[in-house]
């Protein structure tokens, strides 16, 4: 967004610096005075008027008289030779020298007659104002400046509408869900706003039918389960039997983690400071005592604000699945900012990179052969990502190198920092 509104910004300012820029030289170009070789001609024409006058009787102690010696003064080249061409130009060529006085307004102009003597009259500057490029590129600065806020304000009133879109989709909850906007502003923001709020509506009636719909049949599959259960208690065959009971205890953990799941997404319980070396401690002396290889790392004491239940349900799911399907889980806690990160490590087969981003799907598993061999619903990494994202967190999963999985689980330490 800040991109957009930097092009449009600095596309308005270009547009209105060069129409500004070529409107300020054309007028230059205009009204610029012209150049000394166009206005020396008259002079000369007026020199060679007075000097034929002179030639002709008129009194030596007139201004203009001729003058044994040339006018002092700092000499300008360029105007001497400007004259002197021009001398050529109207009449018989004289020696002509252009000097200025400090603190005069005009040239003197002095002319070798042909006795040696000079004839000293002043001639006009022409030249441009000093300090004329200061007073242009103040106007310029004032320009940029000017139209830079214009366009900055402009590019704010045309992106508005999508950076409200933006802030929207920042503002999206772990359920999916946008928050309510006010519908203030100009017509385009007021219009956008609306949009997104039907949208927010939509999706939290869209969640809510999906997650009544996960409990209902949850709860619906119990009562059919139980007279199953029920009825395969009668057969005769044991083998059989227990066939029939491991199955519906399978359909029946289903069930459960299911609607796990919805209560996991409804809500959270109510949030605490934790010490997560303590919770990490705790979670691995019952893992221990489920026979399953846990081993702890460096622990240092850090606290987060989090619901106990539910954050000890996701850590634990998480070490269970490196413990059940890596052959062991070794974890770490450290702090990196602020937040607090778990790494779970495993030396199990790891997860095919095709099949990295299905990970945390509902009821995935690597291989569906391996049901029978590790119980579960597959719903334990859904559930783990559903609250550590709902806590301000995340967790990722990667390969290591050469065999088995990381599991990271990073989230924000308490303000406190510690208990």
């Amino acid at each position: 967004m800040s991109s957009l509104q930097t092009r449009i910004a600095a596309l308005l300012i270009a547009a209105i610096v060069s129409v500004v820029v070529l409107a300020t030289y054309t007028a230059t170009s205009v009204m610029r005075p012209p150049l000394p070789q166009a206005t020396m001609e008259p002079v000369a024409r007026q020199i060679h008027a007075t000097l034929a006058l002179l030639g002709h009787g008129q009194p030596q102690d007139r201004p203009g008289a001729l003058q044994p010696a040339p006018a002092g003064g700092e000499p300008d080249e360029r105007m001497s030779r400007f004259l002197g061409g021009a001398l050529r130009h109207t009449g018989q060529p004289l020696e002509a020298r252009v000097s200025k006085l400090p603190g005069q307004e005009s040239f003197t102009a002095s002319i070798r007659v042909g006795d040696g003597r000079w004839f000293i009259t002043e001639i006009p500057d022409l030249s441009p104002p000093p300090g004329r490029w200061k007073v242009l590129v103040i106007w310029l600065a004032l320009i940029v400046l000017g139209s830079a806020a214009i366009s900055i304000h402009a590019a704010r009133r045309l992106t508005r509408p999508l950076q409200l879109l933006e802030d929207a989709v920042d503002r999206v909850g772990p359920d999916g869900v946008l928050e309510q906007i006010p519908e203030t502003g100009t017509g385009e923001v007021r219009t956008a706003a609306r949009a997104l709020n039907r949208l927010s509506a939509q999706l939290r009636q869209a969640m809510e039918s999906r997650m009544r719909l996960v409990a209902a049949a949850g709860h619906d599959l119990r009562t059919p389960m139980t007279r199953m259960r029920l009825r395969a208690e009668f057969i005769e065959d044991d083998a059989e039997r227990a066939k029939w009971l491991s199955d519906l205890e399978e359909l029946d953990m289903i069930a459960d983690s299911a609607i796990r799941l919805v209560r996991e997404e409804v809500g959270l319980d109510g949030g605490e400071p934790i010490r997560l070396d303590r919770l990490l401690r705790q979670i691995a002396l019952e893992l221990h005592a489920l026979d399953q290889k846990v081993e702890l790392g460096a622990l240092p004491p850090l606290t987060v604000h989090a619901g106990p239940i539910a954050l000890k349900r996701a850590l634990r799911n998480l070490i269970a699945n490196a413990a059940t399907h890596g052959g062991g889980a070794r974890v770490a806690l450290a702090r990196e900012g602020d937040d607090a990160v778990i790494r779970i490590e495993d030396d199990g087969p790891g997860v095919p990179p095709e099949l990295l981003a299905q990970i945390f799907e509902p009821f995935f598993r690597v291989d569906q052969a391996r049901r029978k061999s590790f119980p579960g619903a597959g719903l334990g990494l859904a559930i783990a990502r559903e609250i550590v994202e709902r806590h301000l967190g995340r967790i990722t999963i990667r390969n290591r190198e050469p065999r088995g999985l990381l599991q990271i689980c990073t989230l924000p330490c308490a303000q406190s920092g510690r208990s």
